[in-house]
C-alpha cells in the first residue's frame, strides 16, 4: 500500500479537487494542513514552488492539482470518472479543465479581489467569467453532469472554483439565470465526497 502524504489547504480550490479525488479513489493520505503565512519546510523542500496541493507518494512528489488527480484515478476508479471508453468525454473534459485553469480563474481572481485590479468594476469581471458559466449551463442542459451521465474528472476539476466565483455575491449567483449550474453546484456542495473533504 502506497504511503502518502498531503500537503493542502483546506479553502484553496486545486486542493479540494486533488482531495476529492485521493479520497474517490480510497488512497489512505496523511493531509498536512498549511498555513500559507508560514509554509512548513518540508514542503518547500519537496517543491520551491511553494504552492498547495503537494503530494508525496513512494518516493515521488507530485505538485500540480491535476496530475495528482490524475495518479489517483489510475491506482483506483470505481465510477469511470476518467471515461475510459469515450474518447469525446475525454476530450471535452480536457478542454473544460483548460478553459477553466487558464481563463476562467483569471476572471475569477478578479471578481473575487477587484481591490488589486481597479482598471475595471468588479461587475465586470463577473461578466467576463459569465462566459464559462453559459457554456457549462449549456451542457448540463443535456445531461446531469459535465461530461457524461454520471460525475467524471470535468465536473470535479472544475466544481471548486464556480463554488468560489458563486460564494463571492451569493445573492447575486442565487438568482442569476443558470439554473442548472446552480443545482449541479448543489449536489455536490451536498454530497457525501465533498462534505467528507471538507471537515475540519
Amino acid at each position: 500500500m502506497s504511503h502518502a502524504t498531503l500537503y493542502s489547504f483546506r479553502r484553496c480550490p486545486y486542493a479540494m479537487r486533488a482531495r476529492m479525488a485521493l479520497r474517490y479513489s480510497a488512497v489512505e493520505v496523511a493531509i498536512v494542513e498549511v498555513s500559507l503565512k508560514a509554509k512548513p519546510a518540508e514542503m518547500l523542500a519537496l517543491s520551491s514552488k511553494g504552492t498547495v496541493p503537494v503530494l508525496q507518494v513512494d518516493g515521488r512528489v507530485i505538485d500540480e492539482s491535476l496530475e495528482i488527480m490524475t495518479w489517483a484515478l489510475a491506482q483506483h476508479d470505481p465510477q469511470d470518472w476518467r471515461l475510459r471508453d469515450a474518447p469525446e468525454g475525454q476530450a471535452l473534459t480536457a478542454a473544460l479543465i483548460e478553459e477553466n485553469d487558464q481563463v476562467f480563474k483569471l476572471h475569477l481572481n478578479r471578481y473575487k479581489y477587484p481591490e488589486r485590479h481597479p482598471e475595471c468594476p468588479k461587475e465586470h469581471y463577473r461578466s467576463e467569467g459569465e462566459s464559462f458559466l453559459r457554456r457549462l449551463e449549456a451542457l448540463l442542459a443535456t445531461r446531469p453532469f459535465l461530461a457524461a451521465n454520471h460525475p467524471s474528472l470535468a465536473d470535479v476539476a472544475v466544481m471548486p472554483f464556480i463554488r468560489q466565483f458563486a460564494h463571492v455575491d451569493r445573492e447575486w449567483f442565487a438568482q442569476a439565470p443558470y439554473p442548472r449550474l446552480q443545482d449541479w453546484l448543489q449536489r455536490f456542495l451536498d454530497g457525501e465526497l465533498f462534505v467528507a473533504i471538507m471537515a475540519k
